[in-house]
């Protein structure tokens, strides 16, 4: 069914207005012109040109006052995936800037979700922020969705569900952190109607029922509002609405029945300025008594995304409760726009606002760096949800400043949200003037002061209770600083013991001459960072010796006479490698095969890398004069890398289809890149497995997928 979409005459008079430049303007005519060219010919599935889509795209951000970058990379941000354009013709026809975004945005839009698993979302939302680089992406992003959910009737039921589910996990706490209320608002309302649609056409219809008596009840409380005002020489617009389905909705979810929500009508009012917003609550609340404990003061405390208002909760006329807003009109500019708006609205270049964006990013890559040692996706997926998805709460330091906390946060979490210099030296808080311990759950509205010492001095325990990423990160790092710093010095330790072991001299061994040797051979920059990888175990002492003195006849020569002199073959080994003749020896696993436990292997003795394991038909190996003997430890639980190469005969996307049995088997996806060959795409994945029957079950499932041609382990 084809609707009444907007033309870009219609788009260019809105824009124009927005921006004065005449070579901006031009940049966006003609993107528009280069799209309608590649779209020509082509029809969305409910009968309407394709070109329509980049167009409201491109108008719901100039709605959000976006800039003439933004605008251009929506006009063009499908004429790589769903035209014959190449990224090539973008950067050429329009530009670095440009051609970043559209860059990104085409390599989100190949992502889909595919089931309704958490693990599935987590996965999504972490390619999706990885990729955006330029917040100015996840803008189009969002009314890109925005738009293909408001037309979303033209796909098949089941299709429906699943955008919605997608768009609901994905995008919608996206569109919360970034501010941008407009959109959100919207894609919760479209993702009821398709993921709940007799809940969503139950409260419809309750709500069109009773229509006529809340505008009446609405429109009264406007004239009467608006006599307050003028009366005392307030200029003002108001405007009257009936609250949103999935707001309606999520008071029913939480226990409410219909006829005991009586907060069903909102009231926003816009004045001229922040003075005129605290007179205009105060005559409000002269004439209605105000619900008590409802009235929150935005303006004196922002949030941190930027929003002011005054909100309260009146009894008004004929009993009914109403919620009242007020603020200004820039104010509302940010409240429903967000930071979108201000890219080219009136502080454009403002490093306050660019700081802000980058802020917003910074958040989402915190929270997956705070998760990438977890190898469960189910747990990625609750990680995230409790960081984006869970209530804020707004606490506020000494001098009043506010701080936007996710609900069950810490002192901890509230001092490195402050800085990391004050998290790192925190030793006690107070909050509300009455001391707490450091685990103490904050709640909304506490005051906080940090007591700090002068030198830092956080304790490991702190990962166990703090909340926000944030905090993990700094205190991860914090105590990898120090670990680093014991390493260097255990492993100074261990090799100064082995020189005196072997009756040598410090200074000869540790010469410069050596040094350099030494250093050249382990592929390391210097001294300290010897010390640390002997330290760590990277390396053995005696090893690092032997590359001075034995490897004057050639270390390989010194590993064949100790496998050839080893007697002992049941002697413990502890390392995930079982080596013929010693344990001191550097065993690395070969990049180019990759092999994982229970695959047949052969080691290869190099100079500076001690052992590599190969697989025994990898292609790389030569030199069999080289070749030891080595077999896998299985007491050992170490996981590993390994490459897999999948050639698929579909234009869609089906990296999800491939995650989902990976999941199911303990094989972990590490790392992917995507390349288009003819009709066929090729995915690269790094995977992580425990051993090689749980990569063999992986590899026989996918080949079992009907749009995959073949499987196969890669060798470099």
């Amino acid at each position: 069914m084809k609707t009444n979409s907007i033309t870009y005459e219609v788009l260019y008079n809105k824009i124009k207005k927005v921006f004065k430049n005449q070579e901006e303007l031009d940049i966006i005519s003609k993107a528009y012109e280069f799209a309608k060219e590649k779209h020509a010919g082509r029809k969305r599935l409910n009968g309407d040109d394709y070109i329509t889509h980049p167009l409201e795209v491109a108008n719901i951000l100039a709605d959000l006052n976006s800039d003439y970058v933004t605008v251009a990379a929506a006009l063009l941000h499908e004429t790589v995936n769903h035209a014959d354009a190449t990224i090539e013709d973008i950067y050429k026809n329009f530009g670095e800037e440009i051609g970043n975004i559209v860059k990104s945005i085409t390599k989100i839009n190949r992502l889909e979700l595919k089931d309704d698993q958490d693990s599935s979302a987590a996965y999504l939302r972490k390619v999706l922020v990885g990729l955006s680089e330029d917040v100015r992406v996840l803008f189009i992003k969002l009314a890109d969705r925005l738009h293909n959910m408001r037309t979303l009737d033209a796909l098949p039921p089941q299709e429906r569900k699943a955008k919605a589910n997608e768009t609901e996990a994905v995008l919608i706490p996206i569109a919360h952190r970034l501010g941008i209320n407009s959109i959100k608002s919207e894609l919760e309302d479209l993702c009821l109607k398709y993921t709940k649609p007799d809940i969503y056409n139950d409260i419809v219809e309750r709500l069109e029922s009773s229509r006529e008596e809340l505008n009446d009840l609405l429109n009264d409380m406007k004239a009467s509002i608006s006599e307050i005002l003028t009366e005392n020489g307030i200029e003002f617009k108001i405007k009257g609405r009936v609250k949103s389905v999935h707001s309606l909705y999520n008071k029913m979810d939480n226990g409410k029945r219909w006829n005991d929500i009586y907060d069903i009508l909102a009231l926003r009012v816009f004045v001229n300025t922040e003075q005129d917003c605290y007179l205009a609550i105060g005559l409000i609340h002269s004439k209605y008594r105000p619900m008590p404990g409802r009235f929150k003061d935005y303006i004196a405390n922002p949030k941190e995304n930027m929003y002011q208002s005054l909100h309260t909760t009146i009894f008004g006329e004929g009993g009914n409760l109403f919620e009242v807003q007020v603020r200004t009109y820039e104010m509302d500019e940010i409240a429903e726009k967000g930071i979108a708006s201000h890219w080219s609205y009136k502080e454009k270049g403002s490093v306050k606002i660019q700081s802000l964006m980058e802020q917003k990013l910074e958040m989402f890559r915190n929270v997956i760096e705070s998760n990438n040692d977890v190898t469960s996706d189910k747990e990625f997926a609750s990680n995230l949800n409790n960081e984006f998805l869970t209530d804020f709460i707004y606490c506020y330091t000494p001098k009043g400043d506010v701080l936007e906390l996710p609900k069950g946060a810490t002192p901890i979490d509230f001092a490195y949200r402050i800085h990391s210099g004050v998290g790192d030296r925190t030793i006690g808080a107070l909050v509300n003037n009455q001391i707490v311990p450091l685990n103490y759950t904050l709640e909304d509205g506490d005051i906080v002061k940090i007591n700090t010492s002068k030198e830092p001095n956080p304790n490991k325990d702190w990962l166990n209770f703090v909340k926000t990423s944030q905090a993990k990160n700094k205190i991860k790092s914090y105590f990898s600083k120090i670990d680093k710093a014991n390493y260097i010095k255990v492993g100074k330790e261990m090799l100064d013991k082995e020189i005196r072991k072997r009756h040598l001299s410090f200074n000869e061994v540790l010469s410069e001459t050596n040094v350099n040797k030494i250093l050249k051979d382990v592929k390391l920059d210097n001294l300290e960072d010897l010390y640390l990888s002997i330290g760590s175990l990277r390396f053995t002492p005696g090893y690092i010796i032997d590359l001075v003195y034995e490897d004057k006849r050639d270390v390989m020569d010194v590993y064949l006479d100790r496998v050839s002199n080893y007697f002992n073959s049941n002697k413990t080994n502890k390392g995930d490698i079982i080596v013929a003749g010693t344990d001191d020896i550097l065993v690395n696993i070969a990049k180019c095969c990759k092999p994982v436990k229970g695959d047949e292997i052969i080691g290869y003795i190099t100079k500076g890398e001690g052992i590599l394991v190969h697989k025994k038909d990898c292609p790389n190996i030569h030199n069999t004069d080289r070749l030891i003997d080595v077999s896998w430890n299985f007491d050992s639980e170490t996981s590993y890398d390994t490459d897999i190469v999948i050639s698929v005969i579909d234009e869609k996307n089906r990296l999800l289809d491939i995650v989902t049995k990976a999941s199911v088997r303990d094989v972990y996806l590490e790392g992917v890149s995507t390349s288009i060959q003819g009709l066929e795409t090729i995915y690269r994945l790094t995977v992580k497995t425990k051993d090689s029957e749980s990569l063999n079950n992986f590899i026989s499932d996918v080949k079992s997928l009907p749009f995959v041609k073949e499987v196969s382990r890669k060798n470099n």
